[in-house]
This record gives structure tokens, C-alpha cells and sequence, in this order.
């Protein structure tokens, strides 16, 4: 479900349903939640909002960028157990 939120003047239906089309066409990778439109005269202010991104945490493991240990081997994750993690003082 997408929150519209229309200021300064009507819209009609069709025409909101072209600035959705807009920013799916343009943000294909963002999760679309809702628009504010804001009627200027014979002008149109759209601000979209997006559902935040899940994020990832990325780590630095025996030369590796990785996020989790699952693709590693037998002989990398033993690696992983044994070396020295260093804590903040």
C-alpha cells in the first residue's frame, strides 16, 4: 500500500497514478511506501518516500570481505575460530 498525500489542490486519479509509475520506472530497486504531492499552480512538487533497505553487516575475515561465514570451507572457518579478536580499550 503507497501513502498519498495531496496538497495545494486536487489531482486526478490517472495523474497520481503516473507519478507511482514514475518513481517505480525510476527507483526500480527501492520498495515504494508514499508520495507527497504538492499542486503549485499548473506544477507539481512529488517527493517519494522508501521503505528503509535491510542492511548487512560487512567484515574483514582472513583477507575476505564477507557477510556471513556459510560459504566458507572447513579449513576457513577453522581460520576464523582461532584468530584474536581485539577489543576497544
Amino acid at each position: 500500500m503507497i501513502d498519498i498525500n495531496v496538497s495545494g489542490g486536487k489531482l486526478p486519479q490517472e495523474e497520481v497514478n503516473y507519478y507511482i509509475e514514475c518513481a517505480r520506472a525510476k527507483y526500480p530497486e527501492k520498495h515504494l511506501c508514499g508520495i507527497d504531492l504538492e499542486v503549485d499552480g499548473d506544477f507539481v512538487n512529488a517527493k517519494y518516500h522508501f521503505a528503509d533497505a535491510p542492511f548487512q553487516r560487512i567484515r574483514r575475515i582472513t583477507g575476505y570481505l564477507v557477510g556471513t561465514l556459510d560459504r566458507f570451507n572447513n579449513a576457513k572457518r577453522a581460520e576464523e575460530k582461532s584468530r584474536v579478536k581485539h577489543g576497544l580499550q
